[in-house]
């Protein structure tokens, strides 16, 4: 049957003029699928540098010096944030998917609190390993 009030409906919020404000958990889910993608380099880093270990000494050194340089650890930091965020917001997920702490004001605490404990946990992984 043929929509006869198609003119009269808003298309979107945006076409109204009304602008989404993204929310803390909004934003931590988003982090946590970029974070969960992002991981995948530092995999392949990984992957990499133990095959060039497999392949020999000299093939080993390049890799090795390129993973250590301070690109390679700017890259694997950042990749130990990812890994410690996309693990800390697993955890939420299995708390919400259990149906605890579904309201807004605990939600937000989670949310804030796994952007916090990733920061140190991955400060202090970097500072010890």
């Amino acid at each position: 049957m043929a929509d006869v009030n198609r003119g009269n409906r808003p298309l979107s919020p945006f076409m109204l003029g009304q602008y989404y404000r993204p929310q803390l958990n909004s934003v931590t889910s988003i982090l946590t699928r970029i974070s969960g993608n992002a991981l995948i380099v530092g995999a392949i880093l990984i992957a990499w540098w133990l095959l060039a270990a497999s392949s020999g000494v000299g093939y080993f050194d390049v890799v090795d010096y390129m993973i250590t340089s301070w690109v390679g650890d700017i890259v694997m930091f950042f990749s130990l944030l990812g890994l410690w965020f996309h693990s800390l917001a697993g955890c939420r997920h299995l708390l919400w998917d259990n149906g605890f702490a579904l309201d807004m004001e605990t939600s937000d605490k989670l949310g804030w609190g796994i952007i916090g404990l990733s920061i140190v946990l991955t400060i202090f992984t970097a500072l010890i390993v």
